[in-house]
């Protein structure tokens, strides 16, 4: 039964069905990475990965074009939960999907960007498929998983192997429009850091932080959703609380979140034990 309502509670953030049989054939096909990389490992857990994805989705609106883009072509602040799950699955079909399941929900998702076009807030142009804008995203989503894997998963990666996380997303990144990605975890870090000059604070940006902290959930799922949330503003790298008009979190109160995460953390990860990444072990080794 406590499997059955963790379950019904994520279903409540992200959505989702049943197991993930999609992900199942075709049998030996080890997708663009293979359950050798490291990507495979950063982006099993469940928990890590929606930290991660709030944190990166707060950085994200911070720039008035990438949530111009959001703001007039998608019912992201009507369909919160939409939103997140069709992101999660992308992340999924890309990292553990058969080469076939990923290139064509690259493809897909491609073919959208070329229609999303308009004006920011301040009469600038935008297009979804504007190579410096996609690389926004992909900085924001990739560095915000992993601070949230090293927070949350208490894996210890080697900076090698942070390296080649970074490495093995650039792949993906390219293959979304995107130019010129680092490919280590500091120069990731510092590419982030050179577009805080075009970042902006405003009403539009308000109102996604203000949706991302009151996530809409029914009571049963609202403790549970409201800590996420909370993580997920912890996530965020420490120059964007003043930006984000903040106070930066002391030690205590990120002491108190992560030790709530760790808690909540073990029955979550043991109701989800056979999910996306162990289907698709099945299908790489059978």
């Amino acid at each position: 039964m406590l499997d059955d309502l963790i379950r019904k509670m994520i279903r409540e953030m992200v959505g989702g069905g049943g197991p993930p049989v999609a992900f199942l054939t075709p049998k030996g096909d080890r997708g663009l990475f293979g359950p050798e990389s490291v990507a495979w490992k950063v982006h099993a857990d469940f928990i890590s990965m929606m930290i991660g994805g709030i944190s990166s989705l707060i950085l994200q609106a911070l720039h008035p074009q990438a949530l111009a883009g959001v703001w007039d072509h998608s019912s992201f602040r009507q369909d919160l939960k939409g939103r997140l799950g069709r992101t999660a699955f992308f992340i999924a079909a890309t990292t553990y999907g058969s080469v076939e399941m990923a290139n064509n929900i690259i493809e897909k998702v491609n073919q959208i960007h070329t229609k999303i076009t308009g004006f920011d807030e301040f009469g600038k142009p935008y297009s979804a498929t504007d190579p410096h804008l996609l690389s926004w995203v992909h900085l924001t989503e990739t560095y915000s998983f992993m601070g949230s894997f090293e927070d949350y998963r208490h894996e210890k990666l080697s900076a090698q192997d942070k390296d080649q996380y970074f490495l093995e997303m650039s792949f993906i990144g390219k293959r979304m429009g995107t130019s010129d990605l680092p490919v280590t975890y500091q120069s990731t870090s510092e590419a982030i850091k050179s577009y805080i000059p075009e970042l902006y604070f405003g009403e539009r940006a308000r109102s996604i932080v203000h949706l991302l902290e009151n996530f809409p959930s029914n009571l049963t799922a609202k403790p549970f959703i409201k800590l996420i949330s909370r993580a997920g503003m912890m996530n965020l790298p420490d120059w964007a609380f003043p930006l984000i008009q903040r106070p930066t979190p002391s030690y205590i109160e990120r002491l108190a979140v992560k030790k709530s995460i760790n808690f909540i953390a073990i029955p979550v990860r043991e109701a989800l034990k056979d999910g996306v990444a162990a289907h698709s072990l099945r299908r790489v080794y059978g």
